[in-house]
């Protein structure tokens, strides 16, 4: 049975940008789902997202940004390899809420689609970060070595701490300490360097966008809708809906 939330959309600040809810509709829709209202939770604390959730009758499925990522782990428990401590999707059903962390399946899955293999790659990372965590954990994961830049903190030590490397000759990089919204990034020491950021000007072919949608995908198979996974689309095919 096709599970049927009441509400589906995006949580954080700030989100006026963001696609989410759109891509929520895409994937229902692809897969024959009745269309849940969209929502835009602007919300900079959990106080803050749990007071208008309670606003909210029914099933919810949010993705939630910045800075919310690292508070919902004490709403949904703690998700995924210990050292990340960040949650950025929620699902509330009958109440309670359940939460995955898809950012770097995400970024994995993002960068195979433009033909780079994490396995033996030496990605370089600004940040330490929620999203860097996450990230540097799934390459780490997927056999690929890291190299770290301090942004605003150092990241911290991590299930990916046996593939950090002192080398100088990263394949890519990725500044995660750059704002939403489309603010461009700082230049990370690699071969070529991918941008996270997006806001309404960036094109579905963009890294960014390709991202996020490979993470969405993630989300609704780990969290969302995993009775599901075999009827969704493909990233392609979302990424050209948009």
């Amino acid at each position: 049975m096709i599970s049927m939330p009441n509400h589906w959309g995006v949580a954080g600040f700030p989100i006026s940008h963001s696609i989410t809810p759109r891509l929520f509709s895409l994937v229902g829709e692809f897969i024959g789902m009745a269309q849940a209202k969209q929502i835009y939770l602007e919300s900079s604390s959990l106080d803050e997202l749990l007071e208008s959730c309670s606003k909210l009758k029914g099933e919810v499925w949010l993705s939630c940004t910045s800075p919310l990522k690292h508070q919902l782990p004490e709403l949904t428990g703690q998700v995924g390899p210990s050292g990340i401590g960040s949650v950025n999707q929620i699902r509330r059903v009958e109440g309670v809420w359940y939460g995955a962390n898809t950012d770097g399946v995400g970024f994995v899955n993002a960068c195979k689609y433009f033909g780079i293999n994490p396995e033996g790659k030496i990605l370089n990372i600004r940040g330490g970060g929620s999203a860097a965590r996450s990230v540097a954990a799934k390459w780490a994961e997927t056999g690929g070595l890291i190299v770290t830049s301090r942004g605003r903190r150092a990241l911290s030590n991590g299930p990916w701490e046996e593939a950090v490397t002192e080398s100088e000759n990263a394949d890519i990089g990725v500044d995660m300490d750059a704002h939403t919204g489309g603010a461009p990034p700082l230049e990370v020491a690699a071969k070529k360097q991918v941008n996270v950021s997006y806001d309404a000007t960036t094109r579905p072919s963009d890294f960014s966008v390709v991202m996020l949608a490979a993470q969405h995908l993630e989300a609704w198979r780990s969290l969302f809708s995993p009775n599901d996974s075999e009827r969704l689309p493909d990233l392609a095919d979302l990424l050209s809906y948009l």
